[in-house]
């Protein structure tokens, strides 16, 4: 990944897709702490993709420098602390509901106007517990809690969220949404997860999480040459 053009490993121990069921703490610990392990060598960033405050801990020793949070710091009372009391970064993200019940009714008067109030009750959150605001990251939760609707809008108005002052990720990767507009599988997805890279970029992201590396790595590179952020020659 890191040849592929990587800048950030991402390590999680717990699936977070559509109707995943949580695991305990120890299984969390038995898949990651291998994995922080056997990166450490590697000169990257790594993120660590948990919303519990011990597994943040664990891979803040082993040399992660990103909490990746799905719950945004509710999931555990003690990760703001954890977080606080290191040099980490963390991301915060939106999600309505859990995995395991995320998709079964989403449902938003204005999902912006959610996300807005969200971010800034968060975000607050994180500075009252000690969080710098240039160590916060927000990331909307595409395809946590939303309907094709709310992703697309999501997409097409992110740069509200640049309001925060807080860098954006976003990660739309061979989800449901481009393969509800293609009709496509999840392996098929390559060229919709592209536009979704691109117009995340263009909006405002300042990271993408994907799966296919290379290919998006190269998107992502081209759509900076266009919005005049990289200079190529």
């Amino acid at each position: 990944m890191l040849e592929a053009g990587a800048h950030i490993l991402d390590i999680g121990g717990e699936s977070s897709r559509p109707g995943s069921k949580p695991v305990g703490l120890e299984e969390e610990l038995s898949r990651v702490l291998p994995a922080l392990e056997a990166v450490r060598a590697l000169d990257a960033h790594v993120s660590i993709d948990t919303y519990r405050a011990e597994t943040a801990r664990q891979a803040l020793g082993l040399g992660a420098s990103i909490v990746n949070d799905i719950t945004a710091f509710r999931g555990d009372p003690e990760m703001a602390g954890v977080v606080a009391d290191s040099d980490a970064e963390c991301i915060l993200m939106h999600m309505q509901g859990t995995p395991e019940t995320m998709q079964q009714s989403p449902e938003y008067d204005d999902v912006m106007d959610t996300l807005r109030a969200f971010f800034e009750e968060r975000i607050g959150y994180c500075l009252d517990a000690g969080v710098a605001q240039d160590r916060i990251w927000i990331d909307p939760g595409f395809g946590f809690g939303k309907t094709v609707h709310h992703n697309l809008t999501i997409l097409n108005r992110l740069a509200e969220l640049k309001a925060f002052g807080c860098r954006i990720l976003v990660g739309t990767s061979n989800k449901s949404t481009i393969g509800a507009v293609l009709d496509s599988e999840v392996d098929d997805r390559l060229e919709g997860t592209a536009a979704t890279v691109a117009i995340s970029i263009q909006n405002g992201a300042d990271a993408i999480r994907v799966h296919d590396v290379r290919a998006m790595a190269r998107v992502a590179r081209m759509t900076d040459a266009i919005l005049g952020r990289i200079d190529f020659e």
